[in-house]
């Protein structure tokens, strides 16, 4: 396998994504090439606009993350943070007031802004900004592809009892720096969504591709607007490449963020079985084929298998990069049989 392309979010598909590059380096993913090329094709529903500038949560978390710019123990951001900034516009009582930039991170909506106002696509603006994060070397291996160059953004309905429908609508970004996904989500609205146009490259990534990976990221709001623009959700169903996912609910819930909230609010079961089920099998119209699952959800292979997607249980957490390699492969293994 030579070309890989990777349909992700924002921290869990960036993980993935650093776990697959080393295996790869170090030939840990049996099958595919040292000098493999990735493709990431980024979900931008969570794009949203702050102070005048454009900033693009998950391109950007990848892009940190590949080049080693990501704050750790956040996940996304900017290593060695400051924020005086934020503080400053606080004391101005200039919002939003939870939404802060940091001083470090600000450089790159500051530039990124320059250059859509100066008529840029964010396609080609993201192709620029890669150019500091990832080394040459890096540079020849990995693309990272904004899903679209349209405008399409996630709103989350949730309860309101001021409001006269009982209900409103807030950003997604609202819903999960200021609210922390903390009130049940009753709808998902991803504004503009239908009328967008796949990126450039992004239909080829996928039907040119020799693998496609839907990592464990947020099935909702991540891959799920992914396959939400026009187009690719056919391309996936046409490629001629193995399409397997791994699940981002271990054990009855997400490892991280807000999927549980989010799936319950499509009526999708909270399950690793769930999730493959609701991607489904390529042969019964769905996107996949393989799933994996967590170890501690071995007692719902059978689950998945009966709903006609092939399915192993293995370790998905991915502690450290050799564990996320190890994951990779097991991907790899799966619909290579």
């Amino acid at each position: 396998m030579h070309n890989i392309t990777v349909l992700s979010g924002g921290m869990g598909g960036a993980r993935f994504l650093r776990g697959l590059l080393h295996g790869i380096g170090r030939g840990l993913v049996p099958g595919v090439d040292a000098d493999a090329v990735v493709t990431v094709v980024a979900n931008t529903a969570d794009d949203l606009w702050v102070h005048g500038l454009k900033v693009c949560p998950d391109l950007d978390t990848v892009m940190y993350t590949l080049g080693d710019g990501i704050d750790p123990e956040r996940g996304w951001g900017r290593r060695e943070e400051t924020w005086s900034t934020k503080e400053e516009l606080a004391a101005y009582g200039v919002e939003p007031t939870w939404f802060g930039l940091g001083d470090r991170d600000l450089a790159t909506h500051l530039v990124r802004t320059q250059m859509l106002d100066a008529g840029y696509p964010l396609s080609q603006v993201t192709e620029a900004l890669c150019r500091r994060w990832l080394t040459p070397t890096l540079g020849d291996r990995v693309r990272l592809l904004p899903m679209t160059d349209d405008r399409a953004e996630t709103h989350i309905a949730i309860a309101d009892a001021d409001s006269p429908s009982g209900r409103r609508v807030v950003h997604f970004q609202e819903y999960w720096v200021r609210l922390r996904a903390s009130v049940p989500a009753e709808a998902v609205v991803v504004v503009g969504l239908d009328d967008a146009t796949p990126g450039p490259g992004v239909i080829d990534a996928i039907t040119d591709a020799d693998l496609v990976v839907l990592p464990p990221s947020n099935p909702v709001v991540s891959v799920g607007t992914i396959l939400g623009v026009p187009r690719v959700r056919e391309a996936l169903v046409a490629t001629r490449a193995p399409v397997v996912g791994l699940s981002p609910i271990v054990g009855g819930t997400h490892v991280r963020g807000m999927a549980e909230q989010l799936l319950t609010a499509i009526g999708v079961e909270v399950s690793a079985a769930g999730v493959g089920l609701h991607y489904g099998s390529r042969t019964d119209g769905g996107v996949l084929d393989g799933w994996l699952v967590d170890q501690v959800d071995a007692d719902q292979v059978d689950a998945v298998v009966a709903g006609g997607l092939p399915c192993r249980a293995v370790p998905l957490m991915m502690t450290d990069l050799d564990a996320t390699a190890a994951m990779a492969a097991a991907a790899v293994e799966l619909v290579a049989r």
